[in-house]
């Protein structure tokens, strides 16, 4: 794969669909660092339209059954670069060795906090949901200098709601994910004008990491996993209005 392709590829594609995209903050990409990017996910373009705006691939980790739907799998694993979960007994280990592998060797790692939920169901742009905190584990845990988590916000400001197939296909693909089960269409969001703000970086101090590994991990991880969600809602709202 390419070192630019991915890149190309997403801007390909927002050219594809006229989508205009404005960037706000981009001061604040962290240079000459490993970086863990979190945002908000509403849409199938949610990576492409990262790794425009930041000008550089980033190796998402994505849902299980994007490396099992044979087309799917193509696009999203040898084109865009990213990272298919494994299956739920191994998906969070797996996680962590593949992403620190990354890191480590100073590539973009990216992350949607949210999970599956806001792609499977028709969500507002304004509205962002609860941040599971496997990200803030993963960067108080990795073995990498000079970390940062990088919170971004994908404001759209204007977009076309359609259908694309049966949730209930998916589960064809990972029959492990209760949301597969229900009746009812997988949303397509196609943003049509959309606002990318960078927030402020969080970077991973050795005190961070020390509270980690003692009676504080709770703690330093629920601080970690706030910031990056405040940042992004506050973005958020500042983009769509």
């Amino acid at each position: 794969m390419s070192v630019n392709t991915p890149e190309l590829i997403s801007q390909a594609l927002l050219a594809g669909l006229s989508t205009q995209m404005f960037r706000y903050y981009e001061d604040r990409i962290p240079q000459d660092a490993s970086v863990l990017v979190v945002s908000n996910h509403r849409s199938f373009m949610d990576a492409p339209i990262l790794m425009a705006a930041l000008s550089n691939p980033i190796r998402f980790a994505c849902h299980h059954y994007m490396g099992q739907v044979p087309i799917m799998r193509e696009i999203v694993t040898k084109q865009l670069g990213c990272f298919p979960l494994e299956e739920a007994h191994n998906r969070q280990q797996s996680f962590f060795v593949q992403s620190q592998m990354l890191l480590q060797s100073r590539q973009m790692v990216g992350v949607f906090p949210e999970g599956t939920e806001p792609m499977v169901k028709f969500t507002v742009p304004n509205m962002v949901g609860e941040f599971q905190r496997g990200f803030a584990h993963l960067a108080l845990r990795a073995d990498v200098e000079d970390l940062a988590i990088l919170p971004i916000a994908i404001a759209s400001l204007e977009e076309v709601n359609t259908s694309g197939f049966p949730l209930r296909l998916l589960s064809l693909f990972d029959p492990s994910e209760p949301l597969f089960k229900q009746s009812g269409w997988h949303p397509l969001v196609i943003y049509r004008r959309v606002a990318v703000l960078i927030g402020r970086p969080y970077w991973i101090t050795p005190q961070d990491r020390k509270k980690y590994r003692g009676k504080q991990a709770r703690t330093v991880v629920a601080e970690v996993t706030e910031h990056c969600h405040k940042e992004v809602s506050d973005l958020l709202h500042q983009g769509c209005y």
